[in-house]
C-alpha cells in the first residue's frame, strides 16, 4: 500500500472534530500505526497566553522518552567523582571545552557545576545554537550533580512554549505499554498546569493533540487528562 493510501486509512479511523479521553486516544494512536519503525510519542499543548508569557520548566517523565540520553557534565574534582558515579556518559572541564570547539557535539544534555560557567560561557555560542547550553531555568547549572543525573536518566526533560505559543514535546516511544504513554502524558500535562501565568485571565489550555511520528493527530479532551 502506498504512503498516501496509509495515511488516509490511518486518518479515517479518528472521528473529525472529536475530542478523546486520554486512554482511547493512546489506544487509537497504536491502531493508527503503519510505518515500519517504532516511532516517536509526540504531545502538542497549544496554550491562549500572551506574547510577554513564558512556559517553561522541566518535568520528569516517569517511563522516560524511550531512548537513552548521553549527559555531559562539566566538573571538576568530587564533582566530577560524583558525576562519573550517577552515570555521567561524559565528564570534564577543559578538556570536553577543547573537544566541543572542535566542532563535537555527541552528546544529548549538558549539566555543569556554578564554578564552571565561566569557562562554558567561551562555548556559550556553539552550544546554545543546538540547545545545549547549561541553564539555571532547566536546572542544569547546579551542584546537586548526582540527583541531577539521576533525573535525567530517569526521563527529566525540558519543555518550554515556542513562538507559536505550543508546547511540542516527545514523551515516549509507540513500542511503549499503553499506560506508560499515559503516564507521561499525564506528567508533562500537568507540568505544564502548574506554569500557568499569574496574570492571565481565561481559558489557558485551547487544544491538546497526540499523534505518532507519522501519524494522524489526535484530539484529547484536555478536562480528563489529569482524572
Amino acid at each position: 500500500m502506498e504512503k498516501g493510501k496509509k495515511i488516509r486509512k490511518a486518518s479515517s479511523k479518528i472521528e473529525k472534530g472529536k475530542m478523546y479521553p486520554l486512554n482511547d486516544a493512546v489506544k487509537l494512536l497504536k491502531e493508527c500505526s503503519y510505518a515500519g519503525f517504532n516511532e516517536s510519542v509526540e504531545i502538542a499543548v497549544n496554550l491562549n497566553i500572551l506574547q510577554k508569557h513564558t512556559v517553561r520548566d522541566t518535568t520528569v517523565l516517569p517511563y522516560g522518552t524511550g531512548k537513552k540520553v548521553r549527559i555531559l557534565v562539566f566538573a571538576k574534582a568530587d564533582k566530577a567523582k560524583e558525576a562519573e558515579e550517577a552515570g555521567a556518559d561524559f565528564v570534564g572541564d577543559v578538556d570536553l571545552i577543547d573537544k566541543i570547539k572542535g566542532g563535537w557535539f555527541d552528546f544529548d544534555v549538558a549539566v555543569a557545576t556554578p564554578d564552571m560557567m565561566k569557562a562554558v560561557g567561551k562555548i556559550g555560542q556553539l552550544l546554545g545554537k543546538r540547545g545545549l547550553m547549561p541553564n539555571p531555568k532547566t536546572q542544569t547549572i547546579t551542584n546537586n550533580i548526582a540527583k541531577t543525573v539521576e533525573e535525567l536518566k530517569k526521563g527529566r526533560t525540558e519543555f518550554r512554549a515556542d513562538k507559536t505559543r505550543i508546547v511540542h514535546l516527545g514523551i515516549g516511544k509507540l513500542s511503549m505499554d499503553e499506560n506508560e504513554i499515559v503516564e507521561n502524558v499525564k506528567a508533562l500535562y500537568e507540568s505544564v498546569l502548574h506554569k500557568r501565568p499569574a496574570d492571565l485571565k481565561g481559558e489557558y489550555i485551547k487544544s491538546v493533540y497526540l499523534a505518532s511520528t507519522m501519524g494522524p493527530g489526535i484530539k484529547i479532551d484536555p478536562k480528563q487528562i489529569t482524572i
